[in-house]
């Protein structure tokens, strides 16, 4: 069952969100909330999947909630949905700053996006969760993505893919926003000019009369031939670099003979620099003789830092290089270690057992927490930084957030299974 905190208090929005709640059989559970106070107290013991913020609401600040999810890095794995109305959405680009949105919802078209997303999440659970099934797989993921011809599920589904790969420490904050974009723009012509076959020409004409791009593929949609098809994405995550295919069910372009942009009246143009974008971000390109499946990968950046807790903020930092013992198996154990970045090799005995990452968040927390020696040696495999939290500091973080202690009963959890599979 997955968890939504839905902060409103408007009984419509509520009403919208129940009924489309109730369409999948009990696999979305739905908990109203209705002050600012009372939601960060449920978000910090629950840690629901899924948080959905009416910023429209005139009960609470949406402000203010949106506020303690970004200021607690904690949080972050969980999608946050903002829905907004005409004066709200001005203010939605501040909001979206440094936070996992999934999806922002105009209110007038909720009925029509919240069944819609809630399928979406339904079936895609590995790209949702990003740190727990970061985790559990040992990030080694791949899959396949049917997206329908429409605006909104591309923005969605980019999202889940950016938000996964940032809160997996895969990439930091700017490599995630310079991704997202290559990664919507190449989406987007893969609806726009592949699936419904709109040609520059077309667009030009469009955007001249001040008509909105995203509307003139509704308006393609009506042809039911064209909203049949499909734009499939497929994705491979390896420890060091993600691979991605797109592909749409249109005629293909002649890629061959496409010219980028030069120059100041290249930059002078509406539209029609989707492709010199992915490649400015992405390097290169790989395209099928048709033209209508494209290619690209990402490097991760292995020296990524993890966005660290306020609470450990002031730790020590331990600045590490390739080879050092961060601890050796039969030591005293009094600190544990908050990963900043880095890799670090796990072995028992001379033998390894795994490899932990930034994504892993602690080392050295089972015999710090049992008061015993350490179970394992600990080595750096490559330059790396922790920050060495001791006992006492750790305690004082629970007794000021508790919910900590709820997310480190999980972490611990997650990493019994994932060394003793069924």
């Amino acid at each position: 069952m997955k968890s939504i905190a839905v902060v409103s208090s408007h009984a419509a929005l509520n009403e919208i969100i129940e009924r489309a709640c109730a369409e999948f059989n009990g696999e979305f559970e739905a908990t109203f909330l209705q002050r600012a106070d009372q939601t960060i107290e449920h978000l910090n013991y629950e840690l629901p999947q899924l948080t959905l913020v009416n910023c429209s609401d005139p009960a609470f600040s949406a402000a203010q909630v949106v506020g303690a999810i970004r200021q607690d890095p904690w949080l972050h794995s969980g999608g946050l949905i903002l829905v907004y109305d005409q004066q709200t959405s001005c203010l939605l680009p501040a909001a979206l700053r440094n936070l996992n949105i999934i999806a922002t919802i105009e209110y007038g078209r909720l009925d029509f996006y919240v069944p819609r997303l809630l399928r979406i999440l339904s079936t895609n659970d590995a790209i949702l969760y990003q740190r727990d099934l970061h985790l559990m797989l040992g990030l080694n993921l791949s899959g396949a993505f049917a997206l329908d011809n429409d605006p909104f599920d591309l923005t969605t589904y980019a999202n889940l893919i950016t938000n996964f790969l940032f809160n997996a420490n895969l990439l930091d904050a700017e490599r995630r926003d310079e991704f997202h974009l290559a990664l919507m723009e190449l989406l987007i012509n893969a609806i726009e000019h592949g699936n419904c076959r709109i040609s520059y020409e077309e667009k030009s004409a469009h955007l001249a009369g001040g008509g909105d791009p995203m509307e003139l593929i509704r308006r393609k949609n009506e042809d039911p031939a064209i909203n049949r098809r499909k734009v499939h994405l497929s994705y491979r995550i390896r420890p060091y670099e993600s691979e991605f295919i797109i592909r749409d069910e249109g005629d293909g372009f002649d890629w061959r003979s496409y010219h980028l942009p030069v120059g100041e009246a290249g930059l002078k143009e509406a539209h029609g620099r989707g492709i010199f974008m992915a490649i400015h971000y992405l390097g290169s390109l790989g395209y099928n003789d048709q033209g209508n499946e494209v290619r690209f990968r990402i490097e991760h950046r292995s020296a990524a830092r993890a966005m660290v807790p306020e609470m450990f903020a002031d730790q020590e930092e331990q600045i590490v290089a390739d080879g050092d013992v961060v601890f050796t198996e039969g030591e005293k154990s009094s600190h544990l270690y908050y990963i900043v970045a880095g890799q670090y090799e796990v072995s028992v005995r001379g033998q390894r057992i795994s490899t932990l990452t930034a994504a892993d968040i602690f080392v050295g927390e089972m015999s710090f927490l049992l008061n015993n020696r350490r179970s394992a040696t600990v080595r750096a495999v490559g330059p790396g930084r922790l920050l060495r939290v001791s006992k006492q500091q750790f305690i004082n973080t629970i007794k000021h957030k508790p919910y900590y202690g709820v997310f480190l009963a999980r972490l611990v959890a997650q990493r019994l299974v994932r060394s003793h599979p069924a």
